[in-house]
């Protein structure tokens, strides 16, 4: 394990916004409180202790060493002054557990005695600002979360010694916080992105650099007409729909044609413009992309790797065959829950899985084992369901530590014992539940952060609370 920096050697972090927190010493008003008026509850108590180890925070000292190593000792001091990094975990376990957002959780613990407490922020103290937390939660990035995961779980099992035996595998669309994904409506989006940044860029670039024109108003008029026309659902309706969109990507193609004259401008200018250029361009391919769905949906032609969103690039449309919603569109995540047996017990979940675009249940699987390797867990049964084929399977298997005397395959392979089959079958089949579960208590639902780097941290805090509300469930 890392060693614990000392607060007087590491007082800030290598990100600028971090520090270790001494130890804090409750003021005059704190004293002057009823006893027993901030006290835990057993869940919170089980957490806390837990949470108190240093240990747990290992990664984040290790990130804070790199960042030293690329930037020198002088980035220590930079920033503005910060949060104490177990303040800033706390409250975004609290974030997790009760689904709120920034806003309400940085208030929710303003006006709590006992989330004060646990959060380890004092009576006369301050709450962290929520813009602070937005950053914080970006900066650390999913491998320090799910560092931290590991962590926890390692620390929980040697404290409750847990006995692992058995794991359940499964994977569910995470999706991103974008809107239903039209190419007339991405189209529209697109000229109105382009108009607003120009006219940003334009001021840097001087009053005589070219200028990208505003077409929001035609482009929103067009999708006016474009709602009206879906309501007959008719031949002729099919046929208006795709004139209108051609529409949308003409205004749009007249839009980027204006916005590359000022990228090269930019490019060209002073180091302030240079810099600025980036953005422009990085904006111009996602809409140059929209314009290349718009031509092949046109020619009548397959979209292979459709753009959805132009905030949330990585984000892609994936269909799991289900009644409700066919097309989901966001992530894909594979989720292994590791149990003391297979009666449907709450176990600890492994960071999850994850991979840009549609990956097959077998391509995860790799990842998904060797976080399960750096716990030191040895499996005597594994459950998956029936997206997993027999020889992909095998590989990852043969690849990691693990070593399954039982590998139960829903429908492909299944042990020939009917009492056995039964018993994998369910719990197998508890992996929905636990999915669901997630989904409604712990946010797994939608990302709310964007990229697929996002999503993954999104989801590794969601992880983080569940293992810690494990913990607990197991002390109390």
């Amino acid at each position: 394990m890392v060693e614990v920096p000392a607060y007087e050697e590491h007082q800030y972090s290598g990100v600028g916004l971090l520090r270790v927190a001494p130890e804090r010493q409750a003021c005059l008003l704190e004293s002057l409180l009823p006893a027993g008026l901030a006290l835990l509850s057993d869940e919170l108590a089980a957490v806390d202790a837990l949470l108190a180890d240093g240990d747990v925070y290992a990664s984040v000292w290790e990130l804070w060493r790199a960042h030293d190593r690329r930037h020198g000792t002088s980035a220590l001091t930079e920033g503005r002054p910060t949060i104490p990094i177990e303040t800033f975990v706390r409250l975004m376990v609290v974030k997790a557990r009760h689904g709120w957002g920034y806003e309400r959780l940085v208030r929710e613990v303003a006006d709590s005695l006992h989330l004060r407490r646990f959060c380890e922020v004092g009576l006369a103290g301050r709450v962290p600002d929520e813009s602070t937390l937005r950053k914080l939660c970006r900066r650390l990035g999913p491998a320090t979360v799910e560092a931290i995961v590991l962590e926890v779980i390692a620390r929980s099992a040697a404290q409750t010694g847990f006995r692992p035996r058995a794991a359940r595998v499964d994977s569910t669309v995470v999706e991103a916080d974008v809107k239903f994904p039209t190419d007339a409506g991405l189209a529209a989006d697109a000229v109105a992105l382009l108009a607003r940044a120009g006219a940003r860029l334009r001021g840097l670039a001087g009053a005589g650099a070219p200028r990208v024109r505003d077409r929001g108003r035609g482009a929103k008029g067009r999708l006016r007409r474009l709602g009206r026309t879906l309501k007959r659902r008719t031949e002729e309706a099919k046929a208006e729909t795709l004139k209108i969109t051609a529409e949308c990507g003409e205004l749009l193609a007249k839009s980027v044609r204006e916005a590359h004259r000022l990228a090269a401008v930019l490019e060209a200018g002073s180091d302030a413009q240079q810099a600025a250029a980036p953005t422009l361009v990085v904006l111009i391919g996602r809409c140059e992309r929209v314009l290349e769905q718009i031509r092949l949906r046109l020619a009548g032609e397959k979209i292979t790797d459709r753009l959805v969103s132009l905030h949330d690039p990585d984000a892609r449309p994936i269909c799991k065959g289900k009644l409700a919603k066919k097309t989901e569109f966001g992530y894909v995540q594979q989720t292994c829950e590791i149990t003391e047996n297979t009666t449907g017990a709450r176990g600890y979940l492994l960071a999850p899985a994850t991979a840009p675009g549609n990956p097959g249940e077998n391509t995860l699987l790799p990842a998904t084992l060797a976080h399960a390797d750096a716990l030191g867990f040895t499996l005597t049964e594994l459950a998956l369901d029936g997206g997993f084929s027999g020889g992909p399977t095998d590989d990852a298997i043969a690849a990691s530590e693990q070593q399954p005397t039982t590998v139960y395959i829903a429908g492909i392979r299944e042990p020939d014992s009917p009492r056995t089959r039964r018993r994998l079958y369910r719990y197998r089949a508890g992996a929905e539940g636990r999915i669901s579960h997630l989904k409604r208590r712990y946010g797994l639902r939608r990302s709310r952060l964007n990229g697929h780097a996002g999503q993954q941290t999104w989801c590794s805090w969601s992880v983080l609370a569940y293992n810690l509300d494990t913990h607990a469930h197991r002390l109390c």
